[in-house]
């Protein structure tokens, strides 16, 4: 009888998946403990493992259905539940029943985002989104606290007015059946593809290096509204 352990190439993306669900699962402790900022920069630490697994499953050519369930699980907790609970508690939960209503909508948008992006996978790699990737929503909520929570006094005016409106907007995106680029590949196939996509993430990169961060927030502002002035415009063109 042959008791030995199988390691196959999947653990290698699944390890990465994992350490996504573990920063949103530090997110929660982190914002139960009052430590709004280190909350917000787990999530988005979770952000980069998601972004590596899918990298290293490539790799590895190792992408499985397992794979894709995982990552689900592991999105809701670190996308949908660690931003939902940051925001509620560094701000909505003044508004009790209310707040905790409005918080809950980027979890729940986050859950049916990822349910319908399952349903309709075929195959494992994608050209582009249907409706904004719940890491994205994540990342705009987390990188808004970080440039504009300050401790002990919170969100100051007029930051503090924009949070609700933050909020719908992004569970709506989510699931709206708004189109949204995935990351472009760096190959020389995918430059000459989309040489736009590619000259954005490298000026992205610049100025995230060169703002310390600083930019993250109006990086995925940009990307949210550049979505929807394409739909707009692609809609109104068809119709024409």
């Amino acid at each position: 009888m042959n008791n030995r352990i199988r390691i196959t190439p999947s653990i290698i993306p699944n390890l990465f998946t994992t350490m996504n669900m573990f920063c949103g699962f530090l997110s929660i402790v982190n914002a139960d403990q009052g430590d709004y900022n280190r909350a917000a920069w787990f999530i988005i630490t979770a952000s980069v493992f998601d972004m590596l697994d899918g990298l290293m499953a490539r790799l590895t050519k190792s992408s499985s259905e397992l794979g894709v369930e995982l990552d689900s699980l592991s999105d809701i907790v670190s996308f949908g539940v660690a931003p939902s609970f940051l925001i509620y508690s560094a701000y909505l939960y003044q508004f009790e029943t209310i707040g905790i209503i409005i918080s809950s909508l980027l979890m729940i948008a986050g859950g049916f985002r990822l349910a319908r992006f399952n349903i309709q996978l075929i195959g494992f790699d994608k050209e582009y989104f249907k409706g904004l990737p719940i890491p994205a929503s994540a990342i705009t909520v987390s990188s808004f606290l970080i440039t504009y929570y300050e401790k002990p006094t919170g969100f100051s005016e007029p930051y503090s007015s924009y949070i609700i409106p933050l909020v719908l907007v992004l569970s709506f995106l989510m699931v709206s059946r708004i189109k949204y680029d995935t990351l472009p590949k760096f190959t020389v196939t995918e430059i000459k593809k989309k040489p736009f996509h590619i000259a954005f993430v490298l000026t992205a990169v610049v100025l995230l290096v060169y703002t310390k961060g600083k930019a993250l927030f109006y990086i995925f502002v940009f990307i949210i509204l550049f979505g929807i002035f394409r739909h707009i415009f692609i809609r109104y063109f068809k119709k024409k």
